[in-house]
């Protein structure tokens, strides 16, 4: 059997996922380039049918309000440490297929890491609805693409079954959360783990500086920030 490339989880939606981008890119340019970019997100009814019809459950639960309200600070805190500053969108009734499957279109377009860094500028600096059709096909035109593939992705039967099957591959990989780094049987949960996970990918000894952190309850994020997967702590979220 072929040996799988190393890879990382992201979800769009995700404070942490947009901090492990922004470390990958700013401090590790090399791990980014040789690991491969996989999305997730929670799936629509469409979808979930998909999931359904092939037997997948995903690790997706509900958080707490407590955990939501510490989890608002500490993305404060994150962002302010790295010089970013972050907006915080609302998201009334979101489907996150628009924006999930709108950069599988990208990816196959070769501009899905392109795709990405305008999503999350949308989302997490200008406040943007990133589930909002006409935001993604913005985006779209911003990257030279048709708009209408792009934004129209989730009523594509083919890119739809793409998505499932990406979300299959997730639950097959032991996703609980994102940020998740794989390389070979190690598995690392948050943007607190990015620094082991570069050591190993770059075949070092992690030493004494790798961040440490806490595995805690799965879940997406009520209201004001909502999450797919385990909507984490201090380095993984949804």
């Amino acid at each position: 059997m072929a040996r799988k490339p190393p890879r990382w989880y992201f979800s769009l939606r995700s404070p942490y996922s947009w901090f492990a981008y922004h470390d990958l890119l700013s401090r590790y340019p090399d791990v980014a380039d040789t690991i491969e970019w996989i999305p997730f997100w929670e799936p629509d009814e469409q979808t979930q049918e998909l999931l359904d019809a092939d037997g997948v459950q995903l690790s997706i639960v509900e958080m707490s309000r407590a955990k939501n309200f510490y989890i608002l600070q500490d993305t404060r805190r994150l962002a302010e440490a790295r010089g970013l500053a972050v907006t915080w969108p609302v998201d009334r009734d979101p489907n996150w297929e628009v924006a999930h499957l709108g950069y599988l279109v990208a990816e196959e377009a070769g501009l899905g890491r392109e795709y990405v860094a305008l999503a999350y500028r949308a989302r997490w600096q200008q406040s943007r609805d990133i589930t909002d059709r006409a935001t993604i096909a913005e985006l779209a035109v911003e990257l030279g693409l048709d708009p209408g593939p792009v934004a129209d992705a989730s009523d594509d039967p083919a890119v739809r079954r793409r998505g499932a099957d990406t979300l299959i591959r997730s639950h097959k990989d032991g996703l609980f959360g994102v940020p998740f780094f794989i390389h070979g049987h190690d598995k690392y949960f948050g943007v607190d783990r990015l620094r082991a996970y570069v050591a190993k990918a770059r075949g070092q000894e992690p030493g004494e500086e790798v961040e440490l952190g806490w595995l805690d309850e799965a879940g997406p994020l009520p209201e004001t920030i909502r999450a797919g997967g385990d909507a984490g702590h201090a380095g993984g979220c949804g």
